[in-house]
């Protein structure tokens, strides 16, 4: 158990998504099977979508993506993204055989991909565009669904922070693209501990992407267990990338609960953003406006302060109990990333430095974005009323 007060995610679970794991394992079948087929169609159905085909974890489905796109196939290829998101989505790019083109976000309070500096950084072997939801709020994907169709790229949504989420126009984040991934690790808003989920209209590129998930293989274990087929080919090198039906069982009962889970975080973060309105000058919540009229999927609930101080404010909030991280390190900034051009992302580079990622999850009481605004006030008090030291302190 967690010594946090306020630890930064905990999952939702109850007696139903125990009865759901029990029942699968007295079923006597637990790797993928009616189970797992089962989830891809209920998330297809309640996201309005053709195909959705369960893998292992949200890694899995951009690499799946990439993989069934044929990113990487000719020597040299890039795919613009943002530099501001879990690694995953560069390191996939790398492993498909492509290189990073890291975009610029478009301020500090709307950590997205900028369709302008999209524009700017196409080149002749630009492929692909990834446009990722920082925090459950949608990137602007009517501008670069334009931008991609003008240039002849494909796009890709890393919709991990954001399931059952629309966008402005009423479309599912995840369905707009050419592709879309999901994530269902431990501190998503839809949990079964590590899986994830790609989701497509196209029926050509979905039966690619079933394929590639399963070594290439013509037929499932459960497939031929059930309809008693013979033997299989494999038809193209893949992966197992399958999700399995205990993952499936579990995830199916936070799938049906999602809307009330949403629901509950969005609650939470307009009382962040409503606290942090009357909070200090030099501390704002992240996304707040959109926060306050109960927009987004309210996946991460952050703010940004001054750099000098960010560090200060951390060590503060866990002095009162209060667990916080940081949402994202720059991927440009990482070693594995040092050989990679990435000029002119001052934006970026900036929010990385300031932004504080707090406590969000549906079970937190009422009261807590409040109190931990309050801490997060008076830390900022304090440190502007301490003595600065110098080289002629004792």
């Amino acid at each position: 158990m967690s010594d946090w007060i306020y630890p930064l995610s905990t999952p939702d679970l109850g007696q139903a998504e125990e009865d759901a794991l029990v029942a699968c394992v007295r079923s006597g079948w637990l790797s993928t099977g009616p189970r797992a087929a089962a989830f891809e169609a209920r998330f297809a159905e309640l996201h309005g979508v053709r195909h959705a085909i369960a893998v292992t974890n949200g890694t899995a489905a951009l690499h799946l993506a990439y993989a069934a796109l044929g990113i990487g196939r000719q020597p040299g290829e890039e795919v613009i993204q943002p530099s501001i998101n879990f690694i995953a989505a560069a390191n996939m790019t790398v492993a498909s055989g492509a290189t990073p083109v890291f975009g610029d976000i478009l301020s500090l309070d709307e950590p997205t991909l900028d369709p302008a500096e999209v524009e700017a950084r196409i080149g002749p072997r630009t492929v692909a565009v990834v446009a990722m939801h920082y925090g459950g709020y949608p990137s602007r994907m009517a501008a670069l669904e334009a931008i991609c169709r003008r240039n002849g790229l494909r796009l890709i949504e890393d919709a991990c922070h954001a399931p059952l989420q629309t966008a402005p126009d009423g479309r599912y984040l995840g369905t707009i693209g050419d592709v879309g991934c999901f994530s269902f690790f431990s501190n998503k808003n839809m949990t079964c501990g590590e899986g994830g989920m790609v989701v497509t209209n196209d029926d050509a590129l979905a039966a690619r992407i079933r394929s590639l998930r399963s070594h290439g293989m013509t037929s499932l274990t459960w497939e031929r267990h059930s309809r008693r087929l013979g033997t299989y080919d494999v038809v193209d090198t893949g992966f197992n990338y399958r999700m399995d039906d205990l993952r499936a069982a579990l995830a199916t009962v936070q799938l049906e609960r999602l809307p009330e889970a949403n629901a509950r975080r969005r609650a939470l973060a307009r009382s962040y953003a409503e606290a942090f309105g009357s909070a200090p000058e030099g501390v704002r919540y992240v996304f707040g406006a959109a926060a306050r009229d109960g927009a987004g999927a309210a996946h991460v609930a952050a703010i940004v302060v001054d750099p000098a101080l960010r560090d200060v404010v951390r060590a503060g909030l866990a002095a009162a109990g209060i667990q916080t991280s940081l949402h994202y390190p720059p991927a440009h900034e990482m070693t594995a990333f040092a050989g990679v051009a990435s000029s002119g992302l001052a934006r970026s580079e900036t929010f990385a430095r300031s932004v504080i990622t707090l406590p969000l999850y549906p079970t937190m009481p009422d009261e807590a974005p409040a109190e931990i605004a309050a801490a997060v006030s008076r830390v900022l008090a304090e440190a502007a009323v301490a003595p600065r030291k110098t080289g002629t302190d004792a």
